[in-house]
């Protein structure tokens, strides 16, 4: 985009076609629907925002088909799926996984980039393990070199999107250190166990077991992947925090509705003070998350890799004490009803329970924004 005017309409545009298409093809009824399912078919708007909206390359550079709008195009879209509570894969394959292709160009890459952009592929990041506790470094899938290839074999749990997934980016230790790797779905010695998650999406635990993979399967140098691996989970907890405030808004604007309209000793209980400071509370909680996710998506594509790091987290630390405060909130004002599966603010509030400790609860983050300075101040 030649100016920020430009950039802001593209976005608002890009917002407001979403958000149109979800509205009509995306009403509560349909989620219902979809729950009761339960199988593992594919993730139901997919398509549409592939070729009926072609919002899936806003992110990418030019280049690669896209519209280079970087990381605000994914906070936007984001943002407006939380609104819906679509659990479309758009986390594992845009932000993660079509990140970490862009940055690794080569042939394989490349072509797999494209099939993602057309709607043709799915991507779920594989990289937690049962032992790993948000720790990012703390891989134990072993890699090998056999030949002219590979041997993978280890154990990955929660991969989101999973059952959807066409390919996996997998990481996995060697000699050299951690490495990405890309795995096709059908490979033998590939296994899979999928279940569906309190939020409506789709997770499952994979086993790699003597999986041979090609040399072109490695994504960058073997043993290199650290920073890479880093970055794109840094883009994508900013990401959840920009679902979270789609998720936030829609809690906050229900609740409101509700007050409004329910009745004590004859007036609406919004006009009881104790309630409006509680909604003012949840409001400033919101907002405050609000500026600073967009905030630090502003320099998201920019920053070195410990100003992102320090933003990312800290804006994290926000969100989830905000998706805490707004979602409590929301539940107490609605009284008992606001859990039930009959009324969609118990299925938010859900949603918004997991992005608390998805990519790490906020001690954990504060934990790592400490750490960060440290390192700072003695350089």
């Amino acid at each position: 985009m030649s100016t920020r005017t430009e950039q802001d309409d593209t976005l608002a545009m890009l917002r407001d076609s979403l958000a149109r298409y979800l509205d009509d093809n995306h009403g509560f009824e349909q989620r219902l629907h979809a729950l009761a399912r339960a199988d593992d078919a594919p993730p139901p708007f997919w398509q549409g925002l592939s070729r009926e909206l072609d919002l899936l390359g806003a992110a990418l550079p030019e280049s690669h088909g896209g519209l280079g709008l970087g990381m605000a195009a994914h906070l936007a879209l984001m943002e407006t799926l939380g609104g819906a509570l679509a659990a479309e894969p758009y986390l594992s394959t845009m932000v993660i996984g079509a990140g970490l292709l862009q940055r690794h160009p080569g042939a394989e890459a490349d072509a797999l980039l494209a099939r993602v952009v057309a709607g043709q592929a799915v991507l779920a990041f594989a990289h937690s393990e049962p032992q790993s506790r948000h720790a990012r470094d703390d891989v134990q899938a072993q890699l090998v070199r056999e030949g002219d290839g590979f041997r993978l074999d280890g154990r990955k749990a929660v991969v989101q999107a999973a059952p959807w997934a066409s390919h996996f980016i997998v990481t996995a230790r060697s000699r050299k250190g951690l490495s990405l790797l890309v795995v096709p779905r059908d490979t033998p010695g590939l296994r899979l166990r999928g279940y569906p998650t309190r939020d409506g999406g789709r997770a499952a635990d994979i086993a790699f077991d003597n999986v041979r993979l090609p040399a072109e399967a490695l994504l960058g140098a073997e043993g290199g992947a650290l920073p890479q691996i880093e970055r794109a989970l840094d883009e994508a907890t900013l990401a959840i925090c920009a679902e979270s405030v789609g998720v936030m808004r829609r809690l906050l604007r229900d609740t409101l509705d509700y007050v409004r309209q329910r009745k004590q000793f004859g007036v609406p209980i919004a006009s009881f003070q104790v309630l409006q400071h509680r909604l003012a509370d949840m409001h400033m909680a919101l907002e405050q998350a609000a500026a600073l996710t967009a905030s630090v998506g502003e320099i998201a594509d920019t920053a070195s890799d410990n100003e992102r790091a320090r933003a990312v987290s800290s804006a994290k630390v926000a969100a989830a004490k905000a998706c805490k405060a707004v979602g409590q909130g929301a539940v107490q004002l609605h009284g008992g009803m606001g859990m039930t599966e009959e009324l969609a603010i118990g299925h938010y509030v859900r949603r918004a329970t997991l992005i608390e400790g998805q990519f790490g609860p906020p001690a954990w983050h504060l934990r790592r924004v400490a750490k960060l300075r440290a390192a700072t101040t003695q350089m």
